[in-house]
């Protein structure tokens, strides 16, 4: 059972999940305005967060603001209601460190099965048991979820910490958008290649590769690849 906080202005859409939740065995939390969605997310450390971009701006922060405050806080899925559903929100949404983007009205089958396939994701975010990776620039350690570069260590998103993972575990080899979405989103329709090109450029900006000479680059008409620049060395970790 997972614990999912929803952040909706609208009476009858929180109804709706409650309903949806309860039978899924789901616990549900809710509240109606962002703040105090930060602060319950503060206090119980969901596994989830569901948020209605559509949220009013009293007291002071809108969808926007609290799904920008939510990714420097907490690494968790996050899940975007857009009443619009327009392109432009689902692609500011991804932009913003969304997992995934949802139109309203939306089916509670729909709903349900992505919130699920999202917690598939981030409870899988381990990656490859207890083997460390380390060419002499990255080092990916995918049992404490520990990412250095060159020395300095960084704090990178659930999404962020998967897509690095297959991309350095596969050093060398050009990677296709779908390989990505499959390993990653857990997509393998590939219907959504736009989220896979706005997560590696978050993970360039904040692993400091955005200028050219970058190990991960685009490969034309392909997807991305990861190129390591020291030697690569993949090595088991011992337990203490």
């Amino acid at each position: 059972m997972a614990r999912i906080l929803a952040v909706d202005d609208d009476p009858d859409v929180l109804v709706v999940l409650r309903l949806l939740f309860d039978a899924s065995e789901h616990e549900l939390l809710c509240v109606g305005d962002g703040r105090a969605g930060l602060r319950l997310l503060h206090q119980t450390r969901p596994h989830l967060f569901l948020l209605d971009l559509g949220l009013a701006a009293a007291p002071g922060m809108d969808g926007w603001d609290v799904l920008e405050r939510v990714r420097d806080i907490a690494d968790l899925p996050v899940l975007l209601l857009s009443e619009h559903g327009g392109v432009a929100d689902k692609v500011r949404g991804l932009r913003g460190g969304a997992d995934d983007v949802l139109s309203k009205p939306f089916a509670a089958a729909e709903l349900l099965a992505r919130v699920e396939a999202l917690l598939r994701r981030a409870g899988a975010g381990a990656g490859d048991g207890t083997v460390v990776y380390d060419d002499g620039e990255v080092r990916v350690d995918p049992r404490t979820r520990l990412v250095a570069v060159g020395g300095r260590e960084l704090e990178l998103t659930g999404t962020e910490f998967r897509l690095l993972n297959v991309l350095v575990r596969n050093a060398g080899a050009a990677l296709t958008l779908s390989d990505l979405l499959a390993s990653v989103w857990d997509d393998p329709t590939g219907i959504a290649p736009d989220r896979v090109k706005f997560a590696v450029l978050r993970l360039r900006r904040k692993l400091g590769w955005s200028g050219n000479g970058s190990p991960l680059s685009a490969v034309r008409g392909v997807g991305y690849r990861y190129r390591p620049r020291g030697v690569n060395r993949a090595r088991p970790v011992t337990s203490s």
